[in-house]
């Protein structure tokens, strides 16, 4: 079960990586809604390992 949870995780990760590829290389309006779905998604994954590492919330 795990392994099926992980594969559509990678899945939905090198599908929203397409997408940001095509949609810089103007591609169709969903591809531009996708990508931005995904940066967003980065830049929160993004946001919450940094406030793992440092729980004081101030940057180094």
């Amino acid at each position: 079960m795990m392994v099926l949870a992980l594969s559509c995780i990678l899945v939905l990760t090198m599908g929203g990586c397409v997408c940001v590829w095509w949609a810089a290389r103007g591609g169709p309006r969903w591809t531009r809604a996708v990508s931005a779905a995904t940066l967003a998604a980065g830049e929160l994954a993004r946001r919450a390992s940094r406030y793992d590492r440092n729980p004081s919330g101030g940057d180094d």
